[in-house]
């Protein structure tokens, strides 16, 4: 079986001459697999190829979370970023806050940056994200907004933004995380001073201003069938018989290896959400690890990562796998889950892991 990947994915070397990035391109893999003790071996760096080579021969994205700090500041970072991917997102740049510091100013300086990445090294680019219920500028929550004037708000905050970037950014993230965990909308900013009509209000906005972007909610807690998901599943269901313009469901994958998810049950609800014609993204996914991590702890995060690469590959209506971020160096959960950690691809010394080659033999599989 093995054997049979690696030589399946030997046979389109032609096309990798073709690939217009401006990166060494890596055409030998030697992967090397115990079949005892089922560990993943370890491969020179300069003799496997990408993932973005391997995805972008199955018309697949593969990205990353972006961290713009490391960005500018990290040769290593820009060069690993570049070599792997094919899709970025940036992390906190594009959000509300770090955008507009003033009502009357905005600051494009690190998103530009951002973007400017991107386009040089032939990237996509994820917009993350429009509506969020946290990110917000004190300026904005503290202000005693009429309804109209909040609406203005919101409608000039998406115009600008996405109309700047318009052609440049395939898909936005225009709702992020409206639904709590009970399947209730969640109380926030915008939904007190606007009404849940504010959903509606943002995807109309983000597609007059960029009306070939593709439109996503996106969410955590919502990848299997549950009462989150179906909360979700109603309401994207709602936006379509209204005509409102939505393409799409992100589901985070924020996952610990003591709790993964169950494939069959990410499956079915991507079929439900194709059903209703609607894209679904993979679009923040790590799996975290108690610290200090057992061998086989990395082991069972690489099978989480395969697993759920394996079932965005195998359905109709997915083709983006995004993990938030890619190294262990640059990862919000150990700042949040105490005594937790490792949760990425490559660990703090950029060195691939197992969840690594865990992804890269999924891109490997044919389905």
């Amino acid at each position: 079986m093995l054997c049979s990947r690696i030589l399946a994915a030997f046979t389109t070397c032609s096309f990798w001459f073709l690939l217009p990035v401006v990166f060494p391109i890596f055409a030998d893999r030697t992967l090397a697999e115990n079949a005892e003790t089922g560990t993943r071996g370890t491969l020179k760096e300069d003799s496997r190829p990408a993932l973005r080579i391997l995805a972008s021969d199955r018309d697949f994205n593969i990205g990353a979370a972006v961290n713009v700090g490391a960005l500018r500041d990290s040769t290593r970072y820009r060069e690993i970023l570049a070599r792997e991917f094919n899709i970025i997102t940036a992390e906190n740049t594009m959000k509300f806050k770090p955008l507009r510091p003033q009502r009357d100013r905005f600051d494009f300086t690190a998103s530009d940056r951002f973007v400017a990445f991107a386009q040089t090294h032939q990237m996509k680019i994820r917009g993350h994200a429009l509506v969020w219920h946290t990110a917000l500028p004190v300026w904005l929550t503290e202000g005693d907004w009429s309804r109209e004037e909040a609406i203005a708000i919101l409608e000039n905050h998406i115009k600008t933004v996405v109309g700047r970037y318009r052609g440049r950014i395939v898909a936005w993230d225009v709702i992020n995380e409206a639904i709590d965990d009970d399947g209730t909308f969640r109380d926030t900013f915008w939904s007190r001073a606007i009404g849940p009509e504010y959903i509606e209000i943002a995807f109309r906005t983000a597609r007059e201003a960029d009306p070939e972007a593709l439109l996503f909610y996106n969410d955590f807690g919502a990848e299997e069938w549950g009462s989150k998901a179906e909360a979700i599943y109603q309401l994207v269901r709602s936006l379509q018989a209204k005509n409102i313009p939505i393409d799409g469901v992100g589901v985070q994958m924020h996952v610990s290896v003591e709790s993964p998810l169950d494939p069959q049950k990410v499956a079915e609800n991507m079929r439900r959400l194709a059903a209703l014609g609607l894209r679904v993204d993979i679009t923040e996914m790590d799996v975290r690890l108690k610290k200090p991590a057992r061998e086989e702890d990395r082991e069972r995060q690489a099978e989480i990562y395969q697993e759920m690469l394996e079932v965005c590959l195998a359905a109709e209506n997915c083709n983006t796998f995004v993990t938030w971020g890619f190294s262990d160096r640059y990862s919000w959960v150990s700042g949040i889950f105490k005594g937790w950690g490792e949760a990425l691809p490559f660990d703090s010394d950029y060195q691939p892991k197992p969840a690594y080659y865990g992804l890269q033999d999924a891109l490997m599989t044919t389905f």
